[in-house]
C-alpha cells in the first residue's frame, strides 16, 4: 500500500478549503521519505499514520455518527448533545463533598436536640446489637426517635432501637444512642458517623462505644466483656475521605491511641471492684452483613485480631478526628466461624446480648461517672 497516496486522499476528502496550513502538514507526511536504499520498518510506517485522526480513517461512517468527522456540521442546535450523557458524574462532572456530609444538616440536628432538652451531654454512649438496656438507667431523660431528628439515618438492623436518649447518670449529663447504623445497610460512611458528628457539635467530649463481636481469640468466652485496645479497619472505606472541614478536626488525625489508655485503665479498675471479668484485645472491623468464613477468621487471627464485628471503626475514627477521648467495649456474643462446630446466627447474638445485659448495665453505671471528659472542642 502506498501510504503517501492514501494520506493525500484523506487530505482531499476531509480538509475544508482554506485550511492551507493543515493541508500542507499532511502533504508533508508523504514528501518526507527516507532514501529508497533505506526501507522503512513497520514501526516507521505506524509512526506516520498516527498523525491522522483515527475517526478520519473510518470513511464508511456517516459524518454525524458518534465520532463526527472533521468539518461535518452538527444536526442539532448549538451546545446540544447528539447523544445524552449518562447522569453518573462522568464527562468531567466529578463532584466531591465534605466527608462529614451536609454540615448544615448536622447543625440543624444539633439545634433540634438543644431545643428539646436542657441536658448538655459531655459523654456519649453508643449501644450495639442487643445491648440497649442501659438507656433505661438515665434519669431526667428525654427520648428522641431517630426519625424525628433532622438528617439522622434510621437503623434497620434487628436489635437496634433507633433512639437518642439524653439524661443523667449520677450528676453527669449523658447522651445515649440506642442503636447505630452500619455500612452493610447501604449507608455511606458520612451517614454511619452522623450521630457522632452531631454529639460532637453538642459538646460531647468523650465517647463510649459498645458492640457485639465474634470471638477469634480462643481465650475469650461467649458473654464476656472485652476492652478494645486497637482496631483493624477492613471495611474498605474511611469516613474522613473527601475534603476536610477544619472546623471539625485536622486533615490527618493521629490514631496511635485511638482508644484512650487512661480510660482503659479506669475501666479495668472498675471491673475489678465489681468482680466483672474483663479481657482486652484488638477488634477487626469488616463490612458484613455475611458472617466471616473459617478461612477469613484464620487470616484475621494471623494479622493480630482478637475480635471481629461490623461496626465501631468508622465512629471511632470520626470521634478521634473531633478530638474526643474514646473507650470501646465489645461483648463476645458468639465464637467466630471455625472456632466451634456450630453455625452462627443473629439470634445467637441477640440471645447473648440479653444474657449479658445486667452485667453491662452495672458496669457502665459505675464506669461513666469515673471517666473524666476530654478537653472541650474549639468552636470555629
Amino acid at each position: 500500500m502506498d501510504h503517501g497516496r492514501f494520506l493525500e486522499g484523506c487530505r482531499q476528502h476531509w480538509e475544508p478549503p482554506g485550511n492551507a496550513a493543515r493541508a500542507q502538514r499532511i502533504r508533508g507526511f508523504h514528501t518526507t521519505r527516507p532514501p529508497e536504499s533505506q526501507p522503512r520498518s513497520e514501526i516507521f510506517h505506524h509512526r506516520y499514520l498516527r498523525f491522522v485522526r483515527f475517526r478520519q480513517l473510518q470513511l464508511h461512517r456517516h459524518p454525524d455518527w458518534r465520532n463526527r468527522g472533521a468539518g461535518a456540521q452538527p444536526q442539532v442546535g448549538p451546545g446540544a448533545l447528539r447523544y445524552p450523557r449518562r447522569g453518573r458524574g462522568l464527562h468531567g462532572e466529578f463532584h466531591v463533598r465534605l466527608h462529614c456530609g451536609n454540615a448544615a444538616v448536622i447543625e440543624e440536628a444539633r439545634q433540634y436536640i438543644e431545643n428539646s432538652t436542657d441536658v448538655r451531654p459531655v459523654i456519649g454512649v453508643v449501644l450495639g446489637s442487643g445491648l440497649g438496656a442501659f438507656a433505661a438507667e438515665l434519669t431526667e431523660r428525654v427520648d428522641l426517635p431517630y426519625s424525628e431528628l433532622p438528617g439522622w439515618p434510621g437503623s434497620t438492623a434487628v436489635g437496634h432501637a433507633g433512639r437518642l436518649i439524653l439524661g443523667k447518670v449520677g450528676d453527669m449529663d449523658v447522651a445515649v444512642m440506642a442503636g447505630r447504623v452500619h455500612l452493610y445497610e447501604g449507608y455511606s460512611p458520612a451517614q454511619v458517623t452522623f450521630g457522632v458528628r452531631v454529639l460532637g457539635t453538642l459538646g460531647v467530649r468523650s465517647m463510649v462505644f459498645t458492640n457485639a463481636a465474634g470471638g477469634i481469640n480462643q481465650s475469650l468466652t461467649r458473654g464476656g466483656l472485652v476492652l478494645i485496645s486497637d482496631h483493624i479497619n477492613l471495611q474498605c472505606s474511611n469516613p474522613l475521605a473527601g475534603p476536610n472541614d477544619d472546623a471539625l478536626g485536622p486533615r490527618f488525625p493521629d490514631m496511635s491511641e485511638a482508644y484512650s489508655a487512661e480510660y482503659r485503665a479506669i475501666a479495668k479498675a472498675v471491673a475489678a471492684e465489681l468482680s466483672i471479668p474483663l479481657a482486652e484485645g484488638v477488634y477487626a472491623a469488616v463490612l458484613g452483613p455475611s458472617y466471616e468464613t473459617p478461612a477469613e477468621i484464620r487470616y484475621l487471627r494471623a494479622i493480630g485480631a482478637d475480635l471481629v464485628g461490623m461496626s465501631t471503626a468508622p465512629e471511632v475514627i470520626v470521634a478521634n478526628h473531633m478530638g474526643m477521648k474514646v473507650l470501646g467495649i465489645s461483648c463476645v456474643t458468639n465464637m467466630a466461624a471455625g472456632i466451634l462446630a456450630q453455625k452462627i446466627s443473629h439470634d445467637e447474638v441477640l440471645e447473648t446480648g440479653a444474657m449479658v445485659r445486667d452485667t453491662l448495665v452495672r458496669f457502665l453505671r459505675a464506669l461513666l461517672p469515673r471517666l473524666e471528659p476530654g478537653p472541650p472542642r474549639a468552636r470555629s
